[in-house]
């Protein structure tokens, strides 16, 4: 397998105790970790999926309150939406420059939209610094802060099996990430020549399919970053529900 394709299956068990959850319309997918200690997501998708999300949950055999932990790759309302469902009970975790548009309620920066006057306030509990690590027992996750989609914008690095959960920093093929309101292509272009430093095995994007060439894809995701630097025209940008 080089890249994995996602066709209709909804869930899909990557490695032992490590499930995705796809994504459906513009939700982003969600990764689930069930591990000695804690049961971690990583990133929430909108709040209209959390119907789709609890229901996935459960087939696993993990209910809403059985998670303990949800990190946020960065502060996009695809993939924060459905935080308000754990919030009460869970840790919420992200960047720190993703934490504070979160929590003050910019939705100018996260796209967030909702009708529901009455919905509460979003938090988050634990604001991340690059290097930051999760030591789950049988897992570890160390965030790498990879600002250009976004300010906020982390990877996280699972130092056993050598796999990166990318939200929208990375996707299969190397797609250009749409560079939004609190992004840079300059950064973006250093956080992921900053990647390839690392053993990379497979890449789980928050979006389409899984990559096991993360190296082509890398270099590929520069090429089209510095094309896009030049203004060059046919760039291969991903066309997401929010572009990204």
């Amino acid at each position: 397998m080089k890249n994995c394709s996602l066709s209709d299956n909804q869930i899909i068990e990557l490695h032992p105790d490590i499930f995705l959850i796809k994504g459906k319309d513009s939700s982003s997918h969600v990764y689930l970790l069930r591990s000695d200690y804690k049961n971690v997501l990583i990133d929430s998708g909108v709040d209209k999926n959390f119907t789709n999300l609890r229901q996935s949950l459960l087939s696993i055999g993990i209910k809403i309150r059985d998670i303990d932990i949800v990190i946020n790759t960065h502060e996009h309302f695809d993939h924060i939406g459905a935080n308000r469902y754990f919030q009460e009970h869970a840790l919420i975790s992200a960047h720190r420059f993703a934490a504070v548009k979160i929590s003050t309620q910019d939705k100018y920066v996260t796209l967030y939209e909702s009708g529901d006057l009455n919905e509460p306030a979003l938090r988050v509990h634990l604001w991340l610094e690059n290097r930051f690590r999760f030591d789950l027992g049988n897992f570890v996750l160390e965030v790498i802060h990879t600002p250009g989609h976004t300010s906020g914008s982390i990877c996280l690095y699972e130092l056993n099996r050598k796999i990166l959960f990318t939200g929208d920093t990375l996707f299969a093929g190397g797609a250009l990430s749409y560079i939004a309101e609190s992004g840079s292509v300059g950064d973006y272009i250093y956080s992921i020549s900053h990647l390839t430093t690392r053993k990379i095995n497979a890449i789980y994007p928050g979006h389409g399919d899984m990559s096991e060439k993360p190296e082509d894809d890398m270099q590929k995701a520069i090429m089209h970053a510095k094309a896009l630097l030049n203004n060059e025209t046919g760039v291969n940008v991903t066309n997401f529900r929010e572009a990204s």
